[in-house]
């Protein structure tokens, strides 16, 4: 397992080079080749989100929709009890 981190580290440590080389230069690049630099940061960040998987992301909707289900109750009824007393008073 430390040689999978030391991979990781050592290409983050590349990419953070490349960058550090690309803000160095004194000349201004052109649109394109920053744009390029640009899509390649994107493309190296993206590889880094780990996604849920389905089972647990069919855990946590259902949990939600629990939750949402059970204060809309709640709410209902704290409003309806003012309601009532409104009327009541």
């Amino acid at each position: 397992m430390a040689k999978k981190n030391d991979k990781k580290e050592t290409r983050v440590e590349r990419e953070k080079e490349k960058l550090v080389e690309v803000k160095e230069k004194d000349t201004k690049e052109s649109l394109w080749s920053r744009f390029m630099t640009y899509c390649h940061g994107v493309k190296v960040e993206a590889k880094r989100i780990h996604w849920t998987n389905k089972k647990d992301l069919a855990k946590y909707t259902g949990a939600t929709l629990l939750f949402v289900v059970l204060f809309s109750l709640f709410f209902y009824l704290v409003n309806a009890l003012f309601a009532l007393l409104h009327s009541v008073l």
